[in-house]
């Protein structure tokens, strides 16, 4: 055997993982249970997520007596800046430093699969809630995610099958330069070829736009009868707002594939009404959704969005598998999620998959015209329940590689 001296420094590196290591086991034994809410707190998505999805979360867990397993809950929150480096560094540092056993929310889908990385390699579960793009639960899917309230796939099919089953061809997409504007996009182009419509072209403008002008002007120089909106927050906002200015509407039909509740008031019912969409949750559906929307507005002062109420549902179910199994272990309380439904007031009949998607039912919507609202959060018209199973890309097209190696 050859014996070496160890350097000074190899010897601190040494030092540094033994204390990290027992620093982690430390907290992991410390009868607490670290729920971290990663989120955009001060960008373009922070009405429809931030405080109120840690506020949705904070529900969750005095919902179920703030312990669980014998466990206190502690919820902490981040503010990730629409950046995915940084998302990733404060998702590292909260596994590796804090303890955290379970992250939730990532809005952005850009930063959703840089945080999706980091939990795969720790192999932590992340519970995805205000993220749409479909290759969360495809080619880059995680064994410990699950994406829980919508994707780009299940918002894009049914509003593009009714559209075009209206008449509604040919098509011309207004996208956002980023993950979840281009799987929009790309999901969103296959349900109209596959409907019997045509897709004529695209734009893509960059994250945060404030002139859509020459982009507008390209959407209605291409001959489309739709034009689709690829974008969500205040992205989408502007592009609505601007088209009206010129006049968009007088030759197309503008189509919104991704809607959230907190656009319509800031936008407005002038600009917003009679704009088709799918949607998996709205605060006004049924006694539960009311009951449940009631309680979140008393605390934030708003009614939740359909992020801020996954994140709320999210978290009941995995609490719920955290106490059938009295564990905090990733792959066991996973397994559990994946056994039980989900009934709660925002799903009926849920199923976690194996590839990490929910499969619950959708709803497609009309926002209402200014004189059909009777209040501030009165919005939407539901017109259809679109079943899961036909609302949510099939497990077998989606190319997660986590599947195709176990099954």
């Amino acid at each position: 055997m050859i014996w070496t001296k160890a350097s000074p420094f190899s010897l601190l590196i040494a030092l540094g993982t033994s204390l990290l290591f027992a620093a982690s086991t430390a907290r992991a034994d410390d009868g607490v249970l670290r729920v971290g809410i990663i989120t955009d707190m001060s960008g373009q998505y922070s009405d429809g997520n931030g405080t109120g999805s840690v506020i949705a979360a904070q529900m969750a867990a005095e919902e179920i007596g703030g312990t669980v397993a014998g466990r206190r809950i502690e919820i902490i929150s981040a503010d990730h800046q629409n950046k995915p480096d940084v998302a990733a560094g404060i998702v590292r540092n909260w596994i590796d430093t804090k303890g955290v056993d379970v992250i939730a929310e990532g809005v952005n889908s850009a930063v959703a699969l840089a945080i999706q990385t980091v939990t795969r390699e720790r192999k932590k579960l992340f519970l995805i809630s205000g993220s749409g793009s479909s290759e969360l639960t495809g080619k880059q899917c995680s064994p410990t995610s699950v994406q829980w309230t919508y994707d780009t796939y299940a918002s894009s099919n049914a509003t593009a099958k009714a559209v075009v089953a209206r008449g509604g061809t040919p098509w011309f997409f207004l996208t956002a330069d980023y993950a979840f504007g281009q799987a929009l996009e790309r999901d969103a182009s296959k349900a109209v070829t596959a409907a019997g419509g045509k897709v004529l072209g695209a734009v893509r403008h960059p994250f945060d736009t404030a002139d859509f002008s020459s982009f507008l002007l390209q959407a209605q120089s291409s001959g489309a009868k739709i034009l689709a909106l690829a974008n969500a927050g205040s992205d989408f906002r502007n592009a609505v707002a601007q088209g009206d200015e010129f006049n968009i509407r007088e030759s197309m039909q503008v189509v919104a594939l991704q809607v959230t509740l907190t656009d319509v008031p800031a936008l407005g019912l002038q600009h917003a009404h009679d704009l088709l969409f799918t949607d998996s949750f709205y605060w006004d559906r049924t006694p539960e959704t009311r009951a449940f929307s009631q309680e979140f507005f008393k605390r934030h002062g708003a009614m939740p969005t359909a992020y801020q109420a996954g994140v709320n549902s999210a978290l009941r179910h995995y609490f719920k598998a955290v106490a059938a199994t009295n564990s905090v272990d990733p792959e066991t309380v996973i397994a559990q999620m994946r056994r039980t439904p989900v009934n709660d007031f925002f799903a009926q009949g849920g199923v976690v998959r194996n590839d990490g998607r929910m499969v619950h039912d959708m709803y497609l919507m009309r926002i209402k015209k200014p004189e059909e609202s009777k209040s501030k959060w009165d919005l939407y018209e539901y017109l259809a329940t679109i079943p899961g199973d036909q609302a949510f890309r099939p497990l077998n097209e989606g190319g997660c590689p986590y599947i195709t190696k176990t099954q």
